[in-house]
């Protein structure tokens, strides 16, 4: 038995959670260190260590693995702070990446202004080469011409090779590769083969250009982090949690650093389904407010909902990925008066430095946490359990110099906004929900993030949602969660036909060899696999995931099995379908998972203790009592008006809830019927 230790970096904090092996759970956490993420990450193991009563060496010395999540790669494309990247192309097709899909992101805005590709013209340079889609030689690799543009790409941090129709051979694609790391040594190298092996030039060009784009950044972040923990007495396994909420080594995850663009978030989904398998609720709707942003996703029947096509930082990335929405609203969100001379919160962020108002850290521009303070939500002398004291008289300023512009009082701001940051995250929810066909009601709301247990209650009321649940872990969830997944390796191939019974047989089977021995290069457990399509009808342009996991693949007509799962999940989504239009399996995919050991770790009880009382804002001022989140046993009961507050969560009951302790880890609160209350 060892320790398991999950870290995820966020933009305000760095979160460390711990599973000893006598089965208890540590949580931990830092300031998040933007310019290296690593300081942060080490300074909340050494955290982590204190809160556990151990040595940081010995703490690392008994562990068994380390699973992570960054943010390296989603800033770097969203502050255009990544490589100098050049891309070889087949001649004649250099502006693939610029043009698009021919569509504007605004499509009716006449004055709308293309998006700067990664890989500006300059730096773009065409090969002569050419496959068919047939894979078949058109026109030879010609060695000069290659010769040429591997010249012209000097001085490049990175170079993309994007070949058409590599995705059905990579030959040239191969060669090119090796010609560059001979002739350019050191240059981070990536292929479109390799990085996306399906059909559609636009979706691998742009998600091969971000992978050559934030490659270098998040190689030498994980070659970095990798150095400073065997530097502090660390030798085990270093896992990096990827967008699909599967988890790759190092190693992997810098080669195909563009997976990495949803690494936190992901774990908090991953968390999410951990729960509802150990009975939260069937359906759940994640709301992880952090203090940089919110993030929403749907867990359905005690699954995720995976989705391709996602775009971060304008950038298209084809890979899979978990269906996240992200809002620019967090504890740190600034409120600010807009255009219009009304006020706004988000999606500027105070960030980890200067932070808000009430950190002390030389912010002066009010946030959402400082207006929790103000109107007492806060307690300004046990937040991280006291290691951090709260400026109360900060906090008022900054409200007091936003209350002025808009000519009414400090604490009327606060007020306000505490109430737009919730309508705003309310229509997050509505996206991730409503706008996907799905009915929020009929769903329990999992707040978690360090904000989130202050703003569930309201978010819950506005969308007519009757219950909420809260986990003991709130404050570092997606750290918990990343010790919930297990490694992942997904082939692709693309088809774009319908193959016969033997064929498609033959095909599925020749990828999870193929996956699973990829896998047991990193694993040598358990590994189990999934199979999955996507598929269309002859004349539509667009795919429809289809999951092939429950045929009999014995059966003699599997190719007709496989159609009529198509028409049922097409019938389950448009209500109806084509049975006898034409069915074409575009892309068949494998996923090999290596399952990893290990239990969900329970947090010490603490004795129980009289609750306190504080005066808060609810429309007017009032007393409320205050309850230890760690305290209540399994069953207690607490009736809002009420503060349920842990060293690093604190919970707001609105008057109505009905919160009850679920000895499993969290508190499911029930709302009162719309109507009975504010």
């Amino acid at each position: 038995m060892s320790w398991r230790i999950g870290i995820d970096v966020g933009g305000t904090f760095t979160d460390v959670v711990a599973i000893a092996p006598h089965g208890a759970a540590y949580l931990a956490k830092a300031a998040s260190t933007p310019a290296d993420q690593s300081e942060g990450v080490l300074q909340g193991l050494q955290n982590l260590a204190d809160a556990a009563g151990i040595p940081l060496a010995t703490l690392l010395a008994g562990t068994e693995r380390i699973v992570h999540g960054t943010t390296v790669a989603t800033n770097a494309l969203l502050e255009r702070k990544g490589a100098r990247v050049a891309m070889l192309t087949t001649q004649g097709h250099r502006d693939v990446v610029e043009m698009r899909e021919g569509l504007k992101p605004e499509r009716y805005n006449l004055r709308n202004t293309p998006p700067p590709p990664l890989v500006p013209r300059s730096r773009r340079f065409g090969v002569r080469e050419r496959l068919r889609a047939d894979g078949r030689v058109e026109t030879p690799l010609d060695p000069e011409s290659l010769a040429a543009a591997i010249a012209a790409a000097r001085g490049a941090e990175a170079v993309a090779i994007c070949f058409l129709n590599a995705w059905r051979d990579a030959r040239h694609e191969n060669a090119a590769a090796d010609a560059v790391r001979a002739a350019l040594p050191g240059v981070f190298v990536t292929t479109s083969s390799e990085v996306l092996p399906e059909i559609k030039e636009f979706e691998r060009f742009s998600t091969t250009a971000v992978n050559a784009y934030v490659g270098p950044v998040v190689s030498r972040y994980l070659g970095r982090l990798g150095e400073r923990l065997i530097e502090a007495g660390y030798g085990g396994p270093v896992f990096v949690i990827l967008s699909h909420g599967g988890v790759a080594p190092l190693a992997d995850a810098a080669r195909l650093a563009v997976g990495t663009a949803l690494s936190g978030p992901a774990g908090g989904v991953a968390a999410a389904v951990a729960l509802s398998h150990a009975g939260m609720a069937e359906n759940l709707v994640t709301f992880d407010m952090g203090g940089t942003s919110t993030d929403i996703a749907l867990v359905t029947e005690g699954t995720a909902t995976l989705g391709r096509g996602r775009e971060v930082g304008g950038e298209r990335i084809a890979l899979e990925s978990l269906d996240i929405v992200t809002l620019g609203a967090g504890g740190g969100s600034i409120a600010a008066l807009g255009a219009n001379g009304t006020m706004q919160v988000g999606p500027r962020s105070a960030g980890a430095r200067p932070g808000p108002a009430c950190y002390g850290r030389g912010g002066t521009e009010p946030t959402v946490t400082d207006a929790n303070l103000v109107l007492g939500y806060l307690n300004a002398g046990s937040f991280l359990g006291g290691a951090q004291r709260l400026d109360v008289a900060a906090a008022d300023a900054a409200m007091a110099s936003l209350a002025s512009a808009l000519n009414i009082t400090p604490l009327d701001t606060a007020a306000g906004i505490y109430r737009l940051v919730n309508a705003r995250m309310a229509d997050g929810v509505r996206v991730a929900t409503v706008r996907r066909g799905v009915d929020p009601r009929g769903a329990t709301l999992l707040a978690f993030g360090g904000a989130a247990g202050l703003h569930a209650s309201a978010v819950a009321r506005d969308l007519g949602m009757r219950h909420y649940a809260v986990p003991l872990f709130a404050a570092g969830l997606s750290a918990w969660g990343m010790l919930r997944t297990d490694l992942r390796f997904e082939v692709t191939r693309s088809v774009n036909a319908m193959p016969g019974d033997a064929e498609i047989r033959s095909l599925f089977a020749a990828q999870e060899a193929d996956a699973r021995t990829r896998m047991k290069t990193w694993f040598q457990g358990e590994i189990t696999a999934t199979r999955s399509a996507d598929m269309r009808y002859g004349d539509q342009v667009f795919e429809v995931s289809v999951n092939l996991d429950g045929l009999d693949w014995d059966a003699p007509d599997i190719a007709a099995r496989v159609k009529s799962a198509f028409h049922a999940q097409h019938r389950a989504l448009f209500t109806y379908d084509l049975p006898e239009d034409e069915v074409v399996l575009v892309n068949a995919r494998v996923a090999a998972l290596g399952r990893l050991s290990g239990d969900a770790g329970r947090m010490p009880a603490l004795p129980p203790e009289a609750p306190a009382r504080r005066r808060v804002f609810l429309g007017g001022w009032q007393e409320v009592a205050v309850h230890s989140f760690g305290a209540l046993a399994d069953g207690a009961s607490v009736t809002g008006p009420a503060i349920v507050e842990s060293a690093t969560t604190t919970i707001l009951l609105l008057p109505g809830d009905e919160a009850r302790m679920d000895g499993r880890g969290w508190l499911m609160v029930a709302l009162p019927p719309e109507g009975e209350s504010p």
